[in-house]
């Protein structure tokens, strides 16, 4: 099979030894026609920079601020010369065959628009996270992983289209890129893999889960599983995502059901809680899609 060029993203925010871990892995794959540009989101030390430097197939470009998931790798975009551009989280890792099964796969595809692999749970390595997902329900605006909590015992080594793919782990050609343009920084993090998978579909293209290969993840090592922070966005998220993707009356109706249904019960289980952190960014979620267009540039937590 002839090598194309695969050029991995990653996004590091003040985990060099994380982001290390997944440079290890990667020089450890069978496949040689790579690169990776490794973006260094608001750093204090050098010492990420300084350990890529020794490295050929790296790249290292440090931004002063914090630019989130999207807008790091917006940065290091256009650093990258593969034909495929492969975002991977800095806290994955792969196997050494990672690669090949999923370039086979791909090249087989007219019209490719995503690909992620399979991903599972870097602390139970036999457990699956991610075997694709269903659509998202337009009123609920919420949808369900395939495979999340299994074993892997061979039950999705196949491939078919879905959705969308995950953000830890998404291959996109670059020639699709040039067409449906970057990721929109402005979600700063969460759901903007969705919207950019979403554009994906909206031109033409069809997204796909590859299950003939996997990487282990190491989940919400930046945020928290349950921070402040993540449900903020998560909220401002969500109803953004459908604002920006969907029809006037579709909206009325995700209003309707967050205002009615998920915002109560949402801050009466944190109230219960005493969550009450949670129960602020939830709100201000919320909030944040009453007083701002969706045209608007999203706010910072």
């Amino acid at each position: 099979m002839q090598q194309v060029k695969v050029s991995f993203l990653s996004v590091n925010y003040k985990q060099p030894a994380v982001t290390l871990d997944l440079v290890s892995s990667l020089e450890r794959m069978t496949y040689s026609n790579w690169e990776c540009i490794v973006v260094d989101n608001a750093s204090e030390s050098q010492e990420l920079e300084q350990a890529l430097s020794e490295k050929p197939q790296f790249k290292c470009v440090r931004s002063t601020e914090n630019l989130g998931f999207a807008g790091g790798n917006n940065l290091g975009l256009p650093l990258c010369e593969g034909e495929y551009i492969f975002l991977i989280n800095n806290d994955t890792e792969v196997p050494e065959n990672f690669l090949e099964p999923i370039l086979e796969f791909a090249s087989g595809l007219d019209n490719l628009g995503a690909l992620s692999p399979m991903i599972r749970y870097f602390d139970e390595p036999q457990k699956i996270q991610f075997a694709g997902c269903t659509e998202m329900n337009k009123i609920t605006l919420r949808n369900s992983g395939i495979g999340d909590g299994e074993l892997d015992e061979g039950q999705y080594n196949k491939a078919y289209p879905v959705p969308f793919c995950h953000g830890a782990a998404m291959m996109v050609p670059r020639a699709v890129i040039d067409k449906v343009g970057e990721m929109r920084d402005d979600y700063f993090l969460y759901y903007e893999e969705l919207d950019w998978c979403e554009r994906i579909r909206q031109a033409g293209y069809e997204n796909w889960f590859c299950g003939y290969s996997f990487l282990w993840h190491k989940e919400s090592v930046s945020t928290g599983r349950n921070s402040p922070l993540k449900t903020y966005y998560l909220t401002r998220n969500r109803l953004l995502f459908a604002r920006r993707n969907y029809g006037a009356f579709t909206q009325l109706l995700n209003y309707l059901y967050f205002g009615l249904v998920a915002l109560p019960k949402n801050l009466i289980s944190f109230g219960l809680k005493k969550e009450f952190g949670q129960a602020r960014s939830f709100w201000r979620g919320y909030v944040y899609n009453l007083t701002h267009k969706a045209s608007d540039s999203a706010d910072r937590y």
